[in-house]
């Protein structure tokens, strides 16, 4: 079961907000999260309340492979220009670095800060700004990477002969039977592209451009369909 908190540090009413001139508050948010029931969020909250935030959203069962969690939605939500959200580790906020990076984008054009406490990433520095574009610059590579491999599996998989994408609705001896059918005029396309599970217009697709045993199908017609003039 999937379990969201949100904690509130007691310690002080001050601490994890700050104050501009104007009275102005910016909160600093934490956000803890474990994939499965068993694992605990002490260590993490700990954390969090000794960086000062105010407010601490959970998620617990949660994959870290997706970015839309009912936690850190709420901790989302919670944020405003000027506000930072904390993070014990990177990969509590997700696993994959292109999610992070567009993350992290989001935030950046709300005049969001974000710290990560064990990596000791802070985008309201200098130093922190330029870990975040070569986080940008990294994903950007792996995804180039990916696309690289998919093309050369691609090209590689065409030399063998090998055939692409989904694999076919219709074997040709369902479309030899299909077209003998049809040809014996006792059944319509409807009536036998639903005894092969498949739509009327996918059979009479496949029958039109396949050759079965040399033989060229007719073009196929409502006229051939007894089913419709029924």
């Amino acid at each position: 079961m999937k379990v969201t908190t949100e904690i509130f540090n007691q310690r002080s009413s001050l601490e994890g907000h700050l104050f501009d001139v104007f009275g102005v508050v910016y909160m600093i948010i934490g956000y803890a999260r474990v994939s499965t029931e068993e694992q605990k969020l002490d260590l993490q909250i700990q954390a969090l309340r000794a960086a000062g935030c105010s407010r601490i959203f959970t998620d617990q069962g949660e994959s870290g492979s997706k970015f839309s969690r009912s936690g850190l939605d709420a901790a989302m939500q919670h944020l405003h220009e000027g506000c930072t959200l904390v993070v014990w580790r990177l990969d509590r906020l997700g696993r994959s670095l292109f999610g992070l990076v567009q993350l992290m984008e989001r935030l950046s054009k709300k005049g969001i800060h974000f710290r990560s406490i064990t990596e000791h990433i802070d985008t309201a520095s200098s130093g922190g700004r330029l870990m975040f574009h070569m986080m940008a610059a990294l994903a950007e590579f792996e995804r180039s990477i990916i696309a690289e491999r998919t093309r050369a599996g691609l090209a590689a998989a065409r030399v063998r002969g090998k055939t692409l994408g989904r694999p076919r609705l219709l074997s040709e001896q369902d479309l030899d039977i299909a077209l003998s059918r049809l040809e014996d005029g006792t059944e319509g396309l409807t009536d036998i592209a639903r005894s092969l599970n498949v739509s009327s217009r996918t059979l009479s697709r496949r029958l039109t451009n396949a050759k079965i045993r040399k033989r060229t199908p007719p073009q196929i017609s409502p006229l051939h369909d007894t089913s419709l003039s029924q």
